[in-house]
């Protein structure tokens, strides 16, 4: 058993166990916020007792009939459910893959030379170093009074994460950042239910069983913190798929496309929000669609038909595919081969080989966009210059 294989199944493991522990967490906090957002005032007998709002549900061929506490109810119920593990185990499973993939392979997947070359200690010791301090700013801020207003809040968050957009892609490779963009995001939402979610609902739970009345404050940050964590699943969860299109990572722009498709995401997340409030603005949804065309619109680069010119394509009939073919060899069949000579892959990226000039044109379009965007090789830890990546990218457009 090579490394490389046993690398691939440790992978696999912790991005299955992410993907399912992410799915259990996110669809808890949609699932909270639509009750928060549908509960009705309550009949005169349950406001005596205490309840806020209920609702009704029909669901698995039953009725269920949901009601929450203005604070508490009157004594401690014998079983009640704690929420708080879908959201550790994704954040512990999202750092064991940020390790396994980004930390050992620094070199490959973090560290673009071209911009720093960092060691690999460097490179992981930044990386950490700016959640810390991403994380330490974050609850700065919520402890402020700009907390209580949501929007100018939202304002300065959405500055603040474009700002680590641009620094982290001014420093590590485009892939790398966004995954660093993604884990910050991820430790401030794991962050808000260790540090406040958590501590709140204790001290719920401990006044309720002393008999004592709760002191609202602590809820009502808990309230504001799961708020928050719900704007920020959508622009998180695009971050966790955004690795296979480096068309995003990969554009020159590539921290403001970040951020253009979070602010996007996040204002579509409002649509459902407040639709469960009962106000319906489709208008929210229009806008948010248009704008995202919009973005793939601009990010457009011009079509492999046209991006060569007459007497470059002249030039081209004179290059044979044996040079082709060696330029595959010696830069990109490391990786991409039925056996790669990689320690790092047990088997050919994504089941694409680039051993022949024949192999290149069947995938021709993502070869083509993962070499413009300067993704392809990976941390091009095989050396290919601009001089081969445009003859490969201009040899492909020739022969369409």
């Amino acid at each position: 058993m090579t490394m490389a294989y046993l690398m691939d199944w440790l992978q696999l493991f912790f991005r299955w166990f992410h993907v399912i522990a992410g799915i259990a967490w996110i669809g808890a906090s949609f699932y909270f916020i639509w009750l928060d957002n549908n509960l009705r005032e309550p009949p005169q007998w349950k406001k005596d007792k205490g309840i806020k709002g209920d609702l009704w549900a029909i669901h698995g061929g039953g009725y269920y009939e949901v009601a929450k506490y203005q604070l508490g109810p009157e004594e401690q119920p014998e079983t009640l459910h704690w929420f708080k593990w879908e959201a550790y185990t994704t954040w512990l499973t999202g750092m064991v893959l940020m390790v396994l993939i980004y930390y050992v392979g620094a070199q490959a997947y973090l560290v673009d030379a071209s911009k720093f070359a960092f060691t690999t200690p460097q490179a992981v010791m930044l990386s950490v170093a700016s959640l810390l301090v991403g994380l330490a700013i974050y609850e700065a801020l919520l402890r402020s009074r700009l907390r209580r207003n949501g929007m100018a809040f939202g304002i300065v968050l959405f500055l603040i994460l474009t700002f680590y957009a641009w620094l982290m892609t001014s420093v590590f490779s485009g892939r790398g950042a966004y995954i660093q963009v993604g884990a910050l995001i991820g430790t401030i939402m794991a962050g808000n239910v260790f540090l406040g979610i958590m501590p709140a609902q204790r001290k719920l739970v401990a006044a309720v069983q002393a008999g004592e009345t709760p002191d609202p404050a602590p809820a009502l940050m808990a309230k504001l913190r799961s708020t928050h964590n719900n704007y920020l699943t959508l622009p998180i969860i695009f971050i966790m798929l955004s690795n296979h299109y480096p068309m995003t990572y990969g554009h020159e722009l590539n921290w403001l496309v970040l951020a253009a498709i979070g602010a996007i995401s996040a204002y579509a997340r409002h649509f459902f929000n407040l639709k469960h409030q009962g106000k319906v603005q489709p208008a929210i949804l229009v806008i948010a669609l248009v704008a995202l065309a919009g973005l793939a619109f601009l990010m457009a680069p011009p079509s492999a038909q046209t991006a060569v010119s007459e007497e470059r394509s002249n030039a081209m009939a004179n290059v044979s595919t044996a040079q082709i073919d060696d330029i595959l060899q010696a830069r990109c069949a490391t990786c991409h081969a039925t056996n790669p000579s990689s320690t790092m892959f047990s088997a050919a990226p994504a089941g694409l080989n680039f051993e022949h000039s024949d192999q290149l044109l069947v995938a021709a379009d993502r070869a083509v966009t993962s070499m413009r965007s300067g993704y392809m090789p990976l941390g091009n830890m095989t050396g290919m210059t601009d001089e081969e990546r445009a003859l490969l990218i201009d040899w492909v457009a020739a022969q369409r």
